[in-house]
This record gives C-alpha cells, sequence and structure tokens, in this order.
C-alpha cells in the first residue's frame, strides 16, 4: 500500500516533473536531449544494441558518481568480455561525463537516461535492456525499481555505498516504503563500516565494507599533460583553486580573496563552479567586484601565459577536474563552506596537492576526518580562514610539499575497493 501510494504521487506529480525538465533545459538544453528514455522509452542506443548481448547496468546519478563509476566499469569490461555495460544517469553533466570517459570502447558502453520511478516506465526499462545485473551507485535507492527488478529476477547491488546520518533521518521517515525497498537489495558493498551500520539499520539483508572506489580512479596521462599545459598558461603564478564551488560559496570566496593581505601581487585565484550553467554567473560576481576574469575556454590555442593580466581563472570546461588539480598548488573543496555536504577530496590527494576543507564535509565524512588526521588536508572555519589558509601555502614550499606527501600516502592506503567490490558482484553475475 505505501508503495501504492509513493506511486500515485509520482503520476500525480508528472506534469510538474515534465515542466521542470523542459524549465531546466532552457538553461542547460542537454534536459531537453532524449526526453523520451526518462518515460522508459527507447533512445537511439537502444534501437541499435544488440539484445542478445549480456548486460551489466550501472547506474551513476551525476558527475560525481560517473566518476567515480570509471574503475569499476573497467574492471566490468575486462572481466567480462562478452558483456556491455548499459550506463545510465539523471543529469546531462552526468552522461557527457560517461561520454568522456568510456566513449572510446564504442558499443560496449551504451548509455540512456534513468526512467522516473513508476512501475510502468520501469517495465518498459527493463523489458527493453534485460539487464543480467543492476548495480546502483553511493546513493541511489528507487523503490519502484528495486521491485521492478525483483519481479523480472534481476538482482540489485548499491556499490561504493555511503549513508550520513541525515540521509539515515530521511530514509527513517519514509518508513515501510524504505524498509522494503533496503530489504530487496541482493548486495550492498560499503565505503565504511559506519556506513554500512547505518544501512543495515534501514533493513539491508547483506552489507559488506569494502572501501571507496573512488580511491582506485587513476589520473589519465591526458589530463596530466592537460594540467601541465594550464600550468604554462598561468606563467608560473601561484594558483590557487577552488574545486567544485556550489552557489553562495564563490561570492564568500571572492570577498573573502580581496580582503585577504600580504596576497602575491601576480598569486591567481583559480573557480571550478560545480554546474555548468553556473560559469556566466561565475564570472559576472568576479566582474562585479573589479576583478579581471580569463576563461579556460578561451585559452585553447594560446600561447604561453596566455592568462595574461587576469586576477581569476574560471574553469568553464567539463571532464577536467584532473587537470586542474595537476596544475595547482593547493586547493579547495567546495560544497563544505555551506551547509551543503561536501565535494570528493580523493582526486586532489591523488595528485598529492595540499587541501583545503570547510566545516560541513557531511558527505564525505569519513574520508575527511581522515585525511584532516593524516596531515593531507586542513578544515578552515570561514572564507577569511580559507584564503589565509591558502596564502600561507602558496608562500611556504615546504608545507605544500609536506601535506602532499601525506595526500598521497593517504591516497594509496585506501586503493583496492574496485577488486573487492568486483569479487562480490561475480556471484551476482553467475
Amino acid at each position: 500500500m505505501t508503495r501504492w501510494l509513493y506511486s500515485l504521487a509520482w503520476w500525480l506529480a508528472m506534469p510538474l516533473v515534465l515542466a521542470r525538465l523542459w524549465w531546466r533545459g532552457r538553461r542547460e538544453p542537454g534536459y531537453r536531449a532524449h526526453w523520451t528514455e526518462r518515460l522508459g522509452g527507447a533512445g537511439p542506443a537502444a534501437v541499435q544494441a544488440a539484445p542478445a548481448r549480456m548486460t551489466l547496468w550501472v547506474h551513476a546519478v551525476s558527475v560525481g558518481e560517473t566518476r567515480a563509476a570509471e574503475p569499476l566499469v573497467e574492471a566490468l569490461l575486462a572481466a567480462y568480455p562478452e558483456a556491455r555495460i548499459l550506463l545510465t544517469h539523471m543529469t546531462p553533466t552526468g552522461r557527457a561525463t560517461g561520454k568522456a570517459l568510456f566513449g572510446r570502447h564504442g558499443e560496449r558502453v551504451l548509455q540512456s537516461y534513468l526512467p522516473y520511478d513508476t512501475g510502468f516506465m520501469v517495465g518498459r526499462f527493463l523489458r527493453r535492456w534485460r539487464p543480467r545485473l543492476c548495480i546502483l551507485m553511493e546513493t541511489e535507492v528507487w523503490p519502484n525499481l528495486i521491485a521492478g527488478c525483483a519481479r523480472a529476477g534481476v538482482p540489485v547491488a548499491l556499490v561504493n555505498a555511503r549513508l550520513s546520518e541525515r540521509s539515515l533521518r530521511r530514509g527513517r521517515r519514509m518508513g515501510a516504503l524504505m524498509g522494503e525497498a533496503a530489504g530487496a537489495i541482493g548486495l550492498v558493498a560499503a565505503q565504511t563500516e559506519a556506513d554500512a551500520t547505518r544501512i543495515r539499520s534501514l533493513g539491508a539483508p547483506r552489507v559488506e565494507v569494502t572501501g571507496s572506489i573512488k580511491f582506485d580512479v587513476v589520473p589519465p596521462q591526458a589530463a596530466l599533460d592537460k594540467g601541465a599545459w594550464l600550468r604554462a598558461q598561468c606563467g608560473g603564478r601561484p594558483l590557487f583553486l577552488c574545486a567544485s564551488t556550489r552557489e553562495g560559496e564563490e561570492a564568500l570566496v571572492l570577498d573573502a580573496w580581496q580582503r585577504a593581505s600580504g596576497k602575491p601581487a601576480d598569486a591567481l585565484l583559480a573557480l571550478v563552479p560545480r554546474h555548468p550553467q553556473r560559469f556566466d554567473e561565475v564570472e559576472k560576481l568576479a566582474a562585479a567586484r573589479g576583478l579581471r576574469v580569463a576563461r579556460r575556454s578561451a585559452l585553447e590555442g594560446g600561447g604561453i601565459g596566455g592568462i595574461g593580466a587576469a586576477e581569476v581563472l574560471l574553469g568553464d570546461s567539463m571532464g577536467e577536474m584532473f587537470a586542474y588539480y595537476a596544475a595547482c598548488d593547493c586547493a579547495f573543496i567546495g560544497g563544505s563552506l555551506m551547509p551543503l555536504g561536501g565535494q570528493n577530496l580523493i582526486e586532489a590527494c591523488a595528485l598529492g596537492k595540499p587541501v583545503l576543507l570547510g566545516e560541513h564535509t557531511f558527505n564525505f565524512a569519513d574520508a575527511s576526518e581522515e585525511a584532516v588526521r593524516a596531515g593531507a588536508a586542513v578544515r578552515v572555519a570561514d572564507a577569511d580562514a580559507l584564503a589565509a589558509a591558502a596564502l600561507g601555502l602558496l608562500a611556504d614550499g615546504a608545507a605544500r610539499a609536506a601535506m602532499g606527501a601525506h595526500a598521497l600516502a593517504f591516497a594509496g592506503r585506501h586503493r583496492g575497493a574496485t577488486l573487492r567490490t568486483l569479487e562480490l558482484l561475480r556471484r551476482l553475475i553467475g
């Protein structure tokens, strides 16, 4: 009965859901593309796909989850050469990231949007693709999707799973609906023991601790080369990177950066907003403060020192986060100055970069706390403290080197989650 009411709510809200999808497409046209896939319909990839091939379905909602899925997708392709991967997303940026990461595999990796969580749409999707296994990344639990997989005999695994205390409270408010969904998941591969404990409390029958797959992501050589090129464009200037910033944070950072004393005259602040539809907005924020802005997209083909006299570098490109980390001297991880939960700090650590974090990292609580304890990261209370800490690191090469070494060691200690997860998945694939 609870799931029936949940489904009814979806159908009643569907006109608003579709209207919102179309509205978001005004700023980000990708939301209007392939929209029939969200109703369980076929996209071009589905029409062209060979139905007889074993399909392993991986759902990665957006950019972060898609990047995190990379080691697992590559491992599945290597372990099952007869199989294809169906990679589903909810956002255009996630889909674009998947294409950039896996496009070289051709029809071995096909992409689609996840259907909305109604029994009818999920059923259409499952009949079309007939997956051998459903792999959900991190926190994606959809009651009708899981129930539909159970009816179709498709095992469901939740991998690289994490669950914060806040999400646990939200899940408990959903009561029987979430309990039924959790109970039907055949395997949960959790990032930490704390995550595993919280997930078990929702009723998941089999929960294993495998670690975070994100530690197994290897920086591509092309990204490192791009980072070296970007560094050359900066002309050797000290570079402080603010990565994956969220709405409201850029204004705080820009104001604090302007207030900070003792700033080197050639210091360069790089802002890389989390969402591409905000690139123009962030440029206007910097320009309104009298700061000269260079956009990453305008540098292609330029010579050494192409950034010129700019004081702010706007990272308005997708899929280049490793390149930005490779180019910088130290990095702030966005989403943590405001109560937004923070973003992934592992990529910066994997490149040996000193990391600065705000107080709000509940989405990555364990990794953040361990990085701070390991000396790989420093936590700051506010934007002014952030600017001061960044300038301190820019001025102290020995401190940067020490933090960078701790960051590399921290990242290295946690590798291996992909292989542990793959071994568990083999039993479900058969």
